[in-house]
């Protein structure tokens, strides 16, 4: 029994300290968070919005710059949702949180019929709502938990279904200039994220409350990447790499290149 806490501790020690310094990486490389921002920390009761939430209040201490953190939830009034789970969470880690209710379960199931996808408007209900909160609260940065794994899964969705070459940022301006968006996790790969979330025993709350189908075009392209990363290992890592090696000559769009002036000349 001693022997497996020992292994234990070691296993958790040694992801903290990855996951930790690939955080802390993305924040110096796009400079996520800087002395006296007020980050506003996304929760949904995920391992991925705890993680993310434990490694910066885990930065916080350590950073030689200051910054507040206010974990957010938004309860969307999804039918079975725990309501005091993430408040009893936060209240014992002693952290500012700040709990939002708004009904947008009953919006989206009035508007999607049956069996359709419903991810999409939820999305976009809950990004306003959240932008609003960040402004009331006069947050200068809004964190979010998209993952390595995340962002390259969305290359995909948006090359096969969108016909763009286009993913998430770790850092983004929203389209009205008022919020910046951060990704602290856009070097942690999911696996990681998974078994820490296994080790510190997050109450994590489950992302099928809805009735999210399982087939949905997100979870068919995860599914593609985990069978290419099993047959050939460090596959995701180098997909999610060649978002930041872009060469736009050898590309085809007009609007970032011009093809039209080459000449031998």
């Amino acid at each position: 029994m001693e022997a497996t806490k020992v292994v234990r501790s070691k296993t958790y020690k040694k992801l903290e300290e990855r996951l930790r310094s690939l955080v802390g990486k993305a924040i110096r490389d796009y400079n996520m968070i800087e002395d006296g921002d007020k980050v506003m920390v996304c929760l949904s009761g995920g391992k991925d919005s705890y993680t993310m939430l434990d490694i910066l209040l885990s930065l916080q201490r350590r950073a030689p710059i200051n910054f507040d953190i206010l974990a957010v939830n938004l309860d969307q009034k999804q039918p079975g949702f725990p309501q005091h789970v993430l408040p009893e969470y936060l209240q014992s880690l002693g952290v500012e949180y700040r709990i939002i209710e708004e009904d947008t379960y009953s919006i989206v199931t009035e508007v999607i019929p049956p069996g359709k996808t419903m991810c999409g408007l939820c999305s976009r209900l809950r990004r306003g709502i959240l932008y609003r909160v960040a402004n009331q609260e006069g947050a200068t940065k809004i964190a979010l938990g998209h993952h390595r794994d995340d962002i390259v899964e969305t290359l995909f969705l948006n090359m096969f279904h969108a016909g763009k070459l286009k993913a998430m940022p770790p850092k983004l301006l929203s389209d009205d200039k008022q919020n910046v968006i951060i990704r602290p996790l856009a070097y942690c790969p999911e696996h990681d994220i998974q078994k820490y979330a296994e080790i510190k025993e997050f109450p994590i709350i489950p992302c099928n409350l809805c009735g999210s189908q399982e087939n949905l075009q997100r979870a068919q392209i995860k599914q593609m990447l985990q069978a290419w990363e099993q047959a050939y290992p460090g596959r995701i890592d180098s997909l999610f790499r060649s978002t930041q090696n872009v060469t736009p000559s050898h590309l085809a769009d007009t609007q970032l290149f011009d093809f039209s002036g080459l000449s031998q000349e």
